[in-house]
């Protein structure tokens, strides 16, 4: 009896100092600073575009990246060897259509002729949003515009 009195006691006194030592490290530590993100540009850039080269996020550029210029859309994927080549048509600031006018692979889904619906949904800074369909199917994609040097 006198061995679970003095386990009990010494148990106790763990506990106590246990939680003086974490309000201590908690008094202590500088509090974080909360980082809020950016929100998206209101109203939205919409002319970002029309001129430069583009990435998508969380892809090499070698397995993709996309050019803009004279409103010819140009993406290249495989390292570079192959391309899609569309024409751009603007119906408004924020929506244009994309007319595949050549494209270097046979085996890609993709057929010259096709006509893609684009609608840049959102920006924020250099990051575009942009809802593509064609046909009846519709993807999102996030681009990211590459520093011009």
């Amino acid at each position: 009896m006198k061995y679970i009195k003095i386990i009990s006691v010494a148990v106790l006194f763990l506990g106590v100092s246990q939680m003086n030592a974490q309000k201590k490290t908690t008094a202590n530590t500088p509090k974080k600073e909360t980082t809020q993100q950016k929100p998206v540009d209101n109203p939205t850039k919409c002319s970002n575009i029309k001129e430069g080269t583009f990435l998508r996020t969380n892809y090499p550029k070698n397995l993709w990246y996309m050019t803009v210029k004279d409103n010819v859309q140009t993406e290249y994927y495989n390292d570079g060897k192959d391309h899609i080549k569309s024409s751009m048509v603007f119906v408004d600031d924020c929506n244009y259509k994309l007319i595949v006018l050549e494209k270097t692979e046979e085996a890609n889904r993709i057929k010259v002729g096709d006509v893609f619906s684009n609608k840049i949904a959102a920006t924020q800074d250099n990051y575009i949003k942009i809802q593509s369909k064609v046909d009846n199917e519709q993807f999102d994609l996030v681009l990211i515009k590459a520093k011009t040097k």
